[in-house]
């Protein structure tokens, strides 16, 4: 009777949650790699964020990507765009028919990552610039006031797990245009932290 209530003791403190021994496992160091839906890369980018601490989840960090910024092209018209008018943009594609991006974008920015060390929910406060391989006037869809660099800042929601794993963000990431205009937009993204 001794040895089944010793029995049940011990797969009731396995159950709770708790260990006869510490854990041994590695929190994770605070970089993250993910893709970004709107925001500085404009459409879509890959980015790579991480913090000057090493072994760190908060305090001041950076991000660095690479990212699309226009698909339009004058060089292939495709059955979607077959109306009377000639003004429609045409897309490039490749053999398949998938989209190629023409115009790249390359977001750089600080940031810095408040909240609780032992929670997985943070919030992130940014800025940087954006550098865009054409020029182009990126919100008023004018020649006027064209240029390669935009600004943006970031207030991003993060959701990251203490150890490695599935990284969400979310956002408001508002642009400041070649033309000095302000334009709101947002931002969600889904990585991977390590």
């Amino acid at each position: 009777m001794k040895k089944l209530f010793l029995l049940l003791v011990i797969a009731g403190w396995f159950m709770t949650g708790h260990q006869l021994l510490p854990a041994q496992s590695k929190t994770a160091s605070g970089k993250l790699i993910y893709v970004e839906l709107g925001g500085p890369g404009v459409y879509m980018s890959w980015n790579f964020d991480g913090r000057f601490t090493s072994d760190a989840r908060l305090g001041f960090g950076y991000r660095l990507g690479i990212g699309f910024a226009d698909f339009t092209s004058e060089k292939v018209n495709l059955p979607v765009f077959t109306t009377n008018n000639k003004n429609w943009p045409a897309i490039t594609t490749d053999k398949y028919g998938i989209p190629l991006p023409n115009v790249f974008s390359f977001p750089a920015g600080l940031n810095y990552v408040f909240g609780n060390a032992g929670k997985t929910s943070t919030l992130e406060v940014g800025a940087g610039v954006t550098y865009i391989t054409k020029k182009m006037s990126l919100y008023t869809w004018g020649k006027d006031n064209a240029g390669n660099l935009i600004g943006h800042l970031s207030f991003m929601y993060r959701l990251t797990p203490l150890n490695k794993g599935v990284s969400l963000r979310a956002g408001f990431t508002p642009m400041i245009g070649t033309a000095g205009d302000l334009f709101p937009m947002g931002a969600a993204s889904f990585g991977y932290t390590f």
